[in-house]
């Protein structure tokens, strides 16, 4: 079963579990596919990370596929983060390609010129835009129109490539330029971009604009595989990559939660959502505090008697005031998708990936249907922070692609990409799931909300008026979102219970799941 983000995507990892391939070999023809169809969020030269069942070693890893600080990144230039928000600078090595490929290398059966077939006759062929599409595409087209080294380029990739110029429902897009790349890539493999002809491409298109990142850096790229971090809750075991990932804000949470019987509350009511806004705001200040901990400091934060003392703040009712994002100013959304997969072999694959922001950083590489990532605008850049980055250092993420087990077994995977409101949505909706005993489906498709600085929370507007009115009363900055907002992220997962695989994918974006 696969459940991604757009249904051409979970139909084509589908059509390789269906041809004899595993969930690792899904993995790569779905993402590859999203690569098409989604080209705003997690192309190949966005970077993620995943979390996996290996069903033939019995056990959980994560794969890492981050790049690290760039050699010459001119961090003695920069004062704010918002002076790389586009363009050149803010470009990290291509990793999304890298960890596609490691995955299919160490535990898939299928070679890349049949796991990139589904895309690449996407590309070529083109496919019809579909709302979020028409969304994403036509809303950065006037911010980068006014970008005159970026916007010929991307509009010639984005915009010349769809029927009538204008994203529209039903028109077409086509992509012919990336076509060719994936089918070079099929062919060559990925040397092809770390130091090969693609790579050069990449190189050259960044120092023309003035960009810093050197065939060095991409040389030096690797995706590794790394042993998770994991937590328990509720007689399971949640499994996410460790630090730098900023996924243990989600464990931390789900560790206060545990201290509240929060099953035999009214679902959706006061006393439910104001405890799992409590614990989330929390925890997130303790992330911050303690960006990047190292094995010994993050068991102190996930021990009993640190996680009981968080306890008592959320029991005391005083409201809780504190930061959400980072250290510097909060981030704007980032453009992220998450797919889950599961197979017959019993691997499950988690898999979080990102661009950055919507079209990255908007470089597009001629000739190559290649947009580039903009990671390097959430490092953390500004004099005096106790978190500033230094050249090659790990980049810092906040994704939580998680698999969960029980009694050593594979039960869940399930990611979502948000932002920093990743390491919010996926507690409330496994709090939906576990706690109140929702199907996954229902439990994905359960109002949410977004926290952010201070004491901000958008809720979706399905909440109760009088449970809204509540939650302000007891210190929350609560505005209502409309019934269903992205804000909260684009969830899919995919479960196994008694044999049977039970699929959710998020209707706040264009989720699909597909059955093989």
């Amino acid at each position: 079963m696969v459940a991604a983000a757009h249904p051409l995507a979970a139909a084509a990892g589908a059509r390789i579990l269906g041809n004899g391939g595993n969930a690792f070999d899904a993995a790569a023809a779905t993402a590859a596919t999203l690569n098409v169809v989604e080209p705003y969020m997690s192309g190949l030269a966005g970077m993620g990370m995943a979390t996996c069942y290996i069903a033939s070693e019995r056990r959980v890893r994560s794969l890492n596929f981050m790049s690290l600080i760039p050699r010459k990144f001119p961090l003695e230039k920069l004062n704010s983060r918002e002076q790389i928000l586009r363009g050149p600078i803010p470009v990290g090595s291509p990793g999304n390609l890298a960890g596609w490929c490691e995955m299919v290398s160490t535990y898939g059966t299928k070679k890349l010129p049949e796991l990139f077939a589904p895309a690449i006759a996407v590309a070529r062929d083109g496919f019809g835009l579909i709302e979020f599409n028409v969304e994403e595409i036509g809303g950065v087209t006037y911010e980068l129109r006014g970008k005159d080294k970026l916007y010929p380029e991307w509009s010639r990739t984005y915009l010349e490539g769809i029927s009538g110029g204008q994203p529209a429902l039903g028109a077409v897009l086509k992509q012919p330029n990336l076509a060719k790349t994936l089918e070079a890539l099929a062919a060559e493999g990925p040397a092809l971009m770390y130091g090969g002809a693609l790579g050069k491409k990449v190189v050259e298109r960044l120092a023309e604009l003035g960009g810093t990142l050197t065939m060095d850096d991409l040389m030096d790229f690797k995706a590794h595989w790394i042993d998770p971090v994991a937590a328990t809750y509720r007689g399971r075991t949640i499994h996410v990559p460790p630090p730098p990932c900023e996924a243990f804000q989600y464990l931390l949470t789900l560790r206060i939660l545990e201290g509240f019987d929060l099953g035999k509350l009214p679902r959706n009511g006061t006393e439910h959502i104001d405890t799992v806004l409590r614990a989330i705001r929390i925890a997130a200040g303790v992330r911050i505090a303690n960006s990047a901990p190292s094995q010994q400091k993050l068991a102190e934060l996930l021990s009993d008697s640190h996680v009981e003392s968080l306890r008592a703040r959320v029991r005391d009712g005083k409201p809780v005031v504190g930061p959400t994002e980072q250290w510097t100013p909060p981030a704007s959304e980032g453009h992220t998708t998450s797919f889950s997969i599961a197979d017959k072999h019993g691997n499950m694959v988690c898999v979080t990936q990102s661009l950055g922001s919507v079209f990255g950083s908007g470089v597009v590489v001629p000739g190559t249907g290649i947009c580039l990532n903009n990671f390097l605008y959430w490092a953390d850049v500004t004099p005096g922070s106790p978190n500033r980055v230094k050249q090659g250092d790990a980049m810092p993420i906040c994704v939580a692609p998680s698999i969960v087990t029980e009694d050593g077994k594979p039960v869940l995977a399930l990611g979502t990409p948000g932002s920093y409101g990743i390491l919010q949505t996926q507690v409330q909706a496994l709090v939906q799931y576990v706690d109140f005993g929702l199907p996954l489906q229902q439990a994905i498709e359960a109002p949410r909300a977004r926290l952010n600085d201070g004491r901000a929370v958008l809720l979706e507007s399905r909440v109760d008026a009088q449970v809204r009115d509540e939650l302000r009363s007891r210190g929350h900055d609560l505005s209502s979102g409309p019934d269903w907002t992205m804000k909260v992220g684009g969830m899919q997962g995919v479960a196994l219970r008694d044999g049977t695989f039970t699929g959710g994918c998020d209707p706040r974006r264009d989720g699909y799941v597909v059955p093989a």
